[in-house]
């Protein structure tokens, strides 16, 4: 994907678990509103590393400016 470096993706691999994992877990508790607020949070991180990626390097937020 874009202009990310060797092995940076795979770095925020953990974001995508995390939220499969909380949607499972709501799915299987009978909390099907944060199933469905999981599986949302799953197409914005997609989105929004998508776009990150496709952003130079030197464009990108730190994480000072993430906050």
């Amino acid at each position: 994907m874009g202009n990310n470096k060797p092995g940076e993706h795979m770095g925020l691999e953990w974001i995508f678990d995390v939220l499969r994992d909380l949607k499972s877990f709501a799915a299987a508790n009978d909390m099907p509103a944060l199933a469905h607020k999981a599986e949302e949070a799953l197409a914005t991180a997609k989105a929004e590393i998508e776009a990150r990626d496709d952003k130079p390097a030197d464009r990108r937020p730190g994480p000072e400016q993430l906050h």
